[in-house]
């Protein structure tokens, strides 16, 4: 029995890495769980073992994507000891992880409320996650002194501008550049 568990268990990851390749790639708001399923070479049945229907998957899809990068992230972030430079590696690793996907994903992401909900819910995390980083820095004297609830209330304003598109339209920088943007203004402006 447990040999059936662990192989459902891998055909169901596999099935969402495939799926988030394919949304990051060409976005989701134009397929059809018809072509979704004749792009990934599945039956229709297997994409409703995930998800009810197209707006579940799409979710499901979105929580699986930023939990990849989230991991991601966090990986890229421990694996940097000195505290001035953690905030920058994290913001810095976001964009990386942004630049994986195609303008239209992130599109998508903009108009589906349940995919919309998700990175909102993941900016309103990293923004917690800069405000952290920023106090670790701050208090190990790796940042000049800093009211950092203010930074990161700051940076947190500014991720919610990226997440909703507001700053590619007024400037034309993609999420990834902008985090990139992002991540130098803020080491900059409170490097010791």
């Amino acid at each position: 029995m447990a040999r059936v568990d662990r192989t459902a268990t891998a055909r169901r990851a596999q099935l969402f890495d495939q799926l988030s390749d394919l949304f990051r790639g060409d976005g989701f708001a134009h397929l059809t769980l018809d072509e979704i399923s004749a792009r990934l070479h599945c039956s229709k049945s297997t994409l409703y073992t995930v998800a009810a229907g197209k707006d579940d998957l799409v979710r499901a899809v979105t929580v699986h994507f930023f939990k990849s990068a989230t991991d991601a992230v966090e990986r890229a972030v421990e694996a940097e000891r000195h505290p001035g430079r953690r905030v920058g590696v994290y913001l810095e690793a976001v964009g990386d992880q942004l630049s994986a996907v195609s303008h239209q994903f992130m599109e998508d992401l903009a108009q589906s409320p349940s995919a919309r909900q998700v990175y909102e819910t993941n900016t309103a995390f990293a923004a917690n996650r800069v405000r952290e980083l920023i106090v670790h820095g701050v208090e190990s004297g790796a940042f000049r002194e800093v009211h950092a609830s203010f930074v990161a209330d700051a940076a947190a304003a500014t991720m919610v501008r990226i997440q909703q598109r507001e700053v590619y339209r007024a400037t034309g920088l993609d999420d990834a550049q902008a985090y990139r943007e992002l991540a130098a203004l803020i080491t900059t402006g409170i490097a010791v």
